[in-house]
């Protein structure tokens, strides 16, 4: 498995200051800012790429587990809301919303291989410091 990165450049103090984000694969770069990140700025933030990264990742993982147990999902959309608290700098809790479309599944077998997916996607394990909630629910 090849290692994935990213880069980042900042210029400046903290509040006046502004930088460059750049994905390895070059599918994005762009500003990130204080405002962007602690206010409602134009431009990205940090958490905004752990969110879309914590998603993918979970869809992903979600799928696997539903192709093992005998289901192929139509669709998963999945909604990661990350939550910043400033004044602590750090990220208190994640929120995983999930609307799911998957034929013949029952509700209490779709929660349980969701909540293994969300226990069980790399980026939830890289954040295992970090409370992520879960929010499932089937179409």
């Amino acid at each position: 498995m090849p290692t994935r990165n990213a880069e980042a450049t900042w210029r400046g103090d903290l509040k006046s200051g502004s930088g460059d984000l750049a994905l390895g694969s070059g599918v994005y770069e762009g500003p990130y800012s204080f405002a962007s990140r602690f206010e409602d700025g134009d431009a990205t933030n940090p958490e905004e790429l752990i969110g879309a990264a914590h998603a993918g990742c979970f869809v992903m993982a979600l799928s696997n587990e539903l192709d093992e147990a005998g289901y192929e999902p139509e669709e998963l959309h999945a909604d990661a809301d990350v939550h910043l608290d400033p004044e602590a700098g750090e990220i208190d809790w994640i929120e995983l919303t999930l609307e799911a479309s998957i034929p013949d599944i029952d509700e209490e077998t779709f929660q349980e291989i969701a909540a293994g997916a969300k226990e069980g996607c790399p980026v939830s394990k890289a954040l295992a410091g970090v409370d992520i909630r879960l929010d499932a629910a089937l179409a």
